[in-house]
């Protein structure tokens, strides 16, 4: 199966990023595993949150970051890629001057249920 980044349309998750599902079950037909791309703007970030059954990786493939995981505090950029177990709090903030592009692999899938916001205030930001 194929799909093609300039048909995906985007929508903002619970964390109140935007994200592209390059690939996912309910749109494409794969069945273990989801593919987005999410976009923080400078001086971005999104809610804290955790997912309770889905682990995550992110990888980041422009601009540069602050990541909160768990307790720790990680600073990011371009090539890293950070493993999100489930039950892990975490969200990221661009401290960069240009997007923060993440690609985000979820298994199983990523769901909306499955999200934990533990913030409920919006993001102090403006994501595209």
């Amino acid at each position: 199966m194929l799909t093609r980044y300039k048909n995906i349309k985007p929508f903002i998750t619970r964390d109140g990023s935007e994200i592209r599902e390059l690939m996912h079950p309910m749109q494409h037909g794969n069945t273990q595993q989801s593919l987005a791309e999410a976009t923080v703007m400078p001086g971005g970030e999104t809610l804290k949150h955790k997912h309770l059954v889905t682990e995550e990786i992110y990888h980041i493939t422009q601009g540069q970051g602050l990541m909160s995981l768990g307790e720790q505090l990680i600073e990011v950029s371009v090539g890293d890629s950070i493993c999100i177990a489930p039950g892990t709090a975490h969200n990221i903030r661009n401290t960069g001057d240009i997007p923060l592009k993440i690609l985000c692999s979820c298994s199983p899938p990523y769901r909306d249920a499955d999200t934990l916001l533990l913030e409920s205030q919006s993001p102090t930001n403006e994501l595209i």
